[in-house]
């Protein structure tokens, strides 16, 4: 089995970025946690601050991964383009978060992503990547 583990923009910040909101880890230190925990997954990841880039990467493996665990942090409240490509791969999508959203504030609570994703997950920390793997694993 292959995943993508996508992040979107800032996200390389974590550990340092609003500690409060989204903890003091990075999502490099977390990673080979994952890859522990899923032993017979091939846990790829990938991280930009540039939603084109983010769109190729989508397309690169939209059609032959098992799925992708996105976060694509502020993209996932104003991107059509992210949400037209989520539509047009067939590799399902699982949406995290990091934080609950719907705790934030009122611009936070929409999502051009969730209708085109198989579920959301969010509010669990980093564990919202553990949460969408084991979604794929067992799709």
């Amino acid at each position: 089995m292959k995943i993508l583990i996508m992040n979107g923009p800032n996200l390389n910040l974590l550990g340092v970025r609003e500690p409060g909101i989204y903890g003091d880890s990075s999502f490099e230190n977390y990673l080979p946690m994952l890859k522990e925990w899923y032993p017979e997954v091939d846990l790829e990841y990938f991280q930009s601050n540039i939603e084109g880039e983010m769109i190729d990467k989508l397309q690169e493996v939209g059609f032959s991964y098992d799925g992708v665990v996105l976060n694509a942090g502020a993209y996932t409240h104003t991107s059509v383009a992210l949400a037209d490509c989520i539509k047009a791969i067939t590799t399902p999508v699982i949406e995290v978060h990091i934080s609950n959203v719907h705790q934030r504030e009122e611009f936070r609570h929409h999502s051009y992503l969730s209708p085109v994703c198989k579920g959301v997950i969010c509010g669990f920390g980093l564990d919202s990547y553990r949460l969408g793997i084991d979604a794929l694993v067992n799709l």
